[in-house]
């Protein structure tokens, strides 16, 4: 099959969906804390290395843009750039997955001496940080093939990864059950073959567009499929005990799912029709209005509506990073049993999924149908996230209320790069949205240890050492619900800002239609 920008959607999607390991650490956390000799404030202190790596994409987006992206030039050095530039992040990506994981399996299986904390901290870091490389490749690709669908495309390849720490976790069941140390090694290996063996097939080929959404669907229902697929796997997991030959027979057909989106990939590129006129270039509010534009990072951070974005990004990603991270504690603290906190922790990769696939498909949806801008989805959700942190402040309801913080969370992820990608335009996107979620990071710190971890510390002092009632988190999540309200008044603003924006994305893009 010509390698064609359905091949390279497929292409991403296989390596988004084995490129989560930093969603694992759970696995192999007590395998690393008792090998090493670590107390708990000594694993959470690698834990935030893991954090850090995972969101700080700032390295990736900056090498993206020198190995990519053309400042004019001819043709054919811009698609010599993007076949052969572009496989330089994927081995980067790789290079950093293999070393910080092959280390930490050297360091628990006693190949080399005992690391210094420091050290461990670093390989944690380098994993954790091979998987900005990979999102900002298959993102970044993902906007520019498909201009029209930047929601839905993003919201696929941010879903395939948030699907992709339950994926690998099946696998890690079916071939090394109880045996933390080889899912190490595992790690080390597959994802940086998997990305290398496929990133010569992923690159940016923008083409016609008016009959994409119906093909992009199909892989939005392959999706929703596996994470319905996977989420009654995980239930059913921790209900009943597994024999191995159900472990192999449930992921035989989780990996045929998986391999599924080839057949649309084949349909979508068989009914491709020839391309229109080429896609406009992204547009950007000024104090002149509307104009076509493209920025670098310095240039958006010299704008209102990149710190209104980030801004935004921190009281929502912060304050749901807070809780995934706390959730454990929260569930003792309410006396649910272990198997419940454990089903909950799993169950959290679907309802993140969920968000960041829906956020993209339903702000689609509505762009193009009323012209509303996408900031207008984050307002929504942080008001939707108030609300399902009142429902655990209140009634300790952690079933419904991490739901609705699950979604809420996961749709930030396709929301914020999107918006960037349509405000401050493709060519330095990578950059700016990994400099945006940043974002992530910054709020769970402040708001996990400074406002949780402290509060709950004062609650668990004023009795004895240990705190288990409702009154333990109650003003810990009072606070993150007083947080959202805020930064849905943030998104707001800048939905209010970007209303002619938007307005204007779509009259160009009916026009472009209908001539």
């Amino acid at each position: 099959m010509e390698n064609t920008k359905w091949l390279a959607t497929v292409a991403s999607i296989w390596i988004q969906c084995s490129s989560g390991a930093s969603y694992t650490f759970g696995i192999y956390s007590a395998a690393l804390k008792s090998s090493q000799g670590y107390d708990q404030s000594t694993l959470d202190t690698v834990s935030v290395f893991k954090d850090i790596g995972a969101n700080i994409g700032l390295l990736s987006g900056l090498l993206y843009a020198a190995v990519v992206v053309t400042d004019g030039g001819s043709s054919t050095s811009s698609s010599y750039r993007s076949v052969y530039g572009l496989p330089l992040v994927y081995v980067a990506g790789a290079v950093q997955c293999f070393v910080g994981y092959f280390l930490m399996w050297l360091s628990i299986t006693g190949v080399i001496d005992r690391p210094h904390v420091l050290l461990m901290c670093l390989f944690m870091f380098l994993a954790a940080h091979a998987q900005t490389f990979f999102n900002t490749a298959n993102v970044v690709v993902a906007v520019r093939n498909f201009p029209d669908y930047g929601g839905t495309s993003v919201g696929i390849m941010k879903g395939f990864l948030g699907l992709s720490g339950a994926i690998l976790v099946q696998i890690y069941q079916t071939l090394f059950n109880n045996k933390p140390t080889t899912f190490l090694l595992m790690l080390a290996v597959f994802p940086s073959l998997v990305s290398l063996a496929l990133m010569f097939f992923v690159h940016a080929n923008p083409s016609n567009t008016t009959n994409d959404k119906p093909h992009l669907n199909c892989f939005s229902l392959i999706a929703l499929t596996i994470a319905t697929y996977l989420m009654i796997i995980i239930i059913l997991q921790n209900i009943f005990t597994f024999p191995s030959w159900a472990h192999i027979l449930t992921t035989s057909v989780l990996l045929i799912m998986i391999l599924s989106p080839l057949k649309i990939a084949h349909t979508a590129q068989k009914n491709e029709p020839p391309p229109p006129s080429p896609a406009t270039a992204p547009l950007i509010i000024t104090s002149e209005g509307p104009q076509q534009v493209e920025m670098n990072l310095l240039q958006a951070m010299g704008t209102v509506n990149f710190w209104l974005l980030f801004l935004a990004m921190v009281c929502a990603l912060g304050s749901g990073l807070a809780t995934i991270n706390n959730i454990t504690q929260l569930g003792e603290s309410l006396d649910y049993s272990t198997v419940k906190i454990n089903t909950l922790v799993s169950l959290w990769s679907i309802w993140n999924f969920l968000g960041r696939f829906g956020g993209g498909f339903v702000s689609d949806l509505f762009l193009h149908r009323y012209s509303l801008g996408r900031p207008l989805f984050i307002t929504l959700t942080q008001l939707s996230m108030a609300v399902g942190y009142l429902i655990i402040g209140l009634s300790g309801n952690l079933y419904i209320g991490s739901v609705i913080v699950g979604v809420c969370y996961g749709s930030q992820w396709s929301l914020m790069p999107t918006i960037t990608s349509e405000i401050f335009g493709v060519k330095h996107m990578g950059t700016i949205f990994n400099t945006i979620a940043a974002a992530n990071p910054v709020g769970s710190y402040i708001l996990s240890v400074q406002v949780i971890g402290s509060i709950y510390d004062r609650e668990a002092r004023a009795r004895g050492g240990s705190c288990h009632g409702l009154h333990c988190f109650m003003l810990s999540y009072f606070i993150l619900a007083a947080v959202c309200v805020f930064g849905g008044f943030v998104s707001l603003v800048l939905f209010l800002r970007t209303r002619g924006f938007y307005a204007l994305i779509m009259e160009r893009r009916m026009k472009r239609l209908q001539g």
